[in-house]
């Protein structure tokens, strides 16, 4: 077979692989070699076929039947980018994440800072798709040294050519995300200035620029796929309660590794997750669940953090490759989670993976619910209303609350048994969508995430602040930080470390509405301290823990959410 010239001998072998691609056990590996072989050798005719080679490479990657394929497979990835059929089509394999093409996406701030930071020079603005150039405009004068400025009173240039001007040696998107970043105030802040430009930025492929061809966590041990895969339904009431092999916290150095590669996991797949793109390396651990299964579970840092549940990433790996990624919310011995498997390994073991994810999830927390939110479900996302992602929770074991959703569900349910080939139509999938999910492991109870109005906690810390402060955020945080540590004893709170005293200072109006707080014992107060630093500390996890311990708290955070009667708290004699 010849390598240069593209022949339907070639796309008959790619469509003989494909047909193989979930089929594993005895004489397969054989039957996959040869064909393996001759695709290394031959070339493809168009760019979906030289996608779809790509695909079925990088699923191999992560299942491979045995070493001989593994090792036949990495070598096709390690050359992929040098293929004459890939630089053919480069172009149309845009967005691709394949080796040796370009992405074209409007990265959000910190994922675009950390790549401006890594690949600059490969970064350019895609003029065509921007639609706010006077807010670009606009901008420019916060970005140059203040002598600068009076040139920007009657420009000289357009914006575009201003920029080119001012950009120096840097590239026009490398100069506006590091300048965005160089602006005052904390990084979320800083980010959202950038974000509102809504630039769309090209990251040009260049040498160890993000792909995700041959991804791969370096020097993990390979476990074949010698049995068929496990694509049938896990019992999840029961598979959750069987923890995963072990839970290993890892140096930094491995750490800024796998968040590396979560980061370039996203930027491949066209994504942002601020889960990863704001990791904390100090919380992290790779959970391994055997077969080749691991999650890498990812924290925030501190200053990213949420003012309740902690929210934590987890990127899964099969053999060491990036095979999808998840979120957690957790709090009140509850999970609200978010779950994706790459396009590529869909159809193979996601139901499984989902198990091993929940248990993971109930092995590092502990939690005993679990919810999916509606977005997960499809409401105002038409990837999840499309994939039926309601179904895949449905079928195993997740329920709606709401009561019109929980009978429209029984309605569907019983048609599919009286009918196996009836399908749910868009519009009621469109409704069912709307309620969140949920799962119990134990009693069904409603002290849990996805049940809780959290929203209100806000709209009642709002209600106070303007009550006795106006539109003084600044005098609010200090006067109620300095009530919080009279109430609970920590007059030292100024002496914590600073990620400890910013969530002193973030919790303190919540200190001032915890209904009957004054009537607690000393320990509870104590342990308030304690909990609260605890979201400003190493792993927000510890926070999780010492907050579900502590029964006063999370049964008063319940109260303060759904309480629309509670008094309002007297005011300090001091603040009247």
């Amino acid at each position: 077979m010849s390598r240069t010239a593209p022949t339907a001998a070639t796309t008959g072998v790619l469509r003989r692989l494909v047909d193989l691609r979930l089929t594993y056990g005895p004489g397969v590996a054989a039957a996959r070699l040869p064909l393996l072989g001759a695709l290394e050798r031959g070339r493809l005719r168009s760019a979906a076929d030289v996608r779809q080679l790509h695909e079925i490479l990088s699923f191999l990657y992560a299942y491979p039947d045995d070493a001989a394929v593994f090792a036949q497979v990495e070598r096709m990835l390690r050359a992929f980018d040098a293929r004459s059929d890939l630089r053919r089509h480069r172009r149309a394999l845009t967005d691709s994440g394949i080796a040796g093409t370009d992405i074209v996406h409007p990265f959000l701030g910190s994922t675009a800072r950390w790549l401006a930071a890594r690949w600059g020079d490969n970064l350019t603005i895609e003029w065509r798709e921007i639609e706010r150039v006077g807010l670009l405009e606009g901008r420019l004068p916060h970005f140059a040294l203040w002598a600068e400025r009076p040139v920007f009173d009657e420009p000289p240039l357009a914006s575009r050519a201003w920029l080119e001007r001012i950009r120096g040696t840097d590239t026009d998107a490398a100069f506006v995300i590091r300048r965005s970043a160089a602006l005052a105030g904390p990084d979320l802040v800083r980010d959202h200035v950038y974000d509102e430009l809504g630039l769309t930025v090209r990251l040009a492929a260049g040498p160890g620029t993000p792909n995700r061809t041959g991804a791969r966590v370096p020097g993990r041990a390979v476990e074949a796929q010698a049995r068929p895969l496990r694509r049938g339904r896990p019992d999840l009431a029961n598979d959750i309660l069987v923890p995963p092999e072990r839970i290993v916290a890892i140096d930094s150095r491995r750490a800024r590794s796998l968040i590396d590669l979560a980061r370039e996991a996203m930027v491949t797949h066209g994504r942002d997750l601020y889960t990863f793109a704001a990791a904390e390396p100090r919380d992290v651990r790779v959970v391994d669940c055997g077969h080749g299964l691991e999650f890498a579970c990812i924290g925030v840092v501190p200053g990213q953090r949420l003012l309740l549940d902690a929210v934590y990433g987890f990127l899964t790996l099969q053999n060491g490759v990036p095979i999808g990624y998840a979120l957690a919310g957790v709090l009140w011995r509850s999970a609200e989670v978010a779950y994706n498997i790459f396009d590529t390994y869909r159809g193979a073991e996601a139901a499984w993976i989902y198990g091993r994810l929940l248990a993971t999830i109930a092995a590092l927390f502990p939690v005993d619910a679990f919810t999916i939110d509606p977005f997960q479900l499809g409401h105002g996302n038409d990837e999840g209303l499309e994939s039926g992602a309601w179904w895949f929770y449905y079928k195993l074991g997740f329920r709606p609350r709401d009561r019109a959703a929980a009978a429209l569900a029984r309605e569907e349910a019983d048609k599919v048994r009286r009918h196996p080939a009836y399908r749910t139509t868009q519009a009621t999938l469109k409704q069912l969508v709307q309620a969140n999910l949920f799962l119990h492991v134990g009693p069904e109870r409603r002290d849990v995430l996805g049940d809780i109005p959290v929203d209100a906690i806000g709209l009642k810390v709002t209600g106070y602040v303007v009550a006795r402060f106006g539109s003084d955020r600044e005098r609010a945080t200090r006067v109620l930080a300095d009530e919080a540590a009279d109430r609970l004893g920590a007059n030292d709170w100024h002496r914590f470390p600073a990620a400890e005293r910013l969530f002193w200072e973030r919790w303190a109006p919540l200190v001032a509405l915890l209904p009957g707080l004054d009537r607690w014992p000393a320990a509870d107060k104590r342990a308030l301290v304690a909990t609260i630093r605890a979201k400003g500390g190493l792993r927000e996890s510890d926070f999780v823990a010492r907050f579900d311990a502590h029964r006063r708290l999370a049964a008063g955070m319940v109260a303060l959410a759904r309480g629309a009667g509670l008094p309002t708290p007297a005011l300090p004699a001091r603040s009247r």
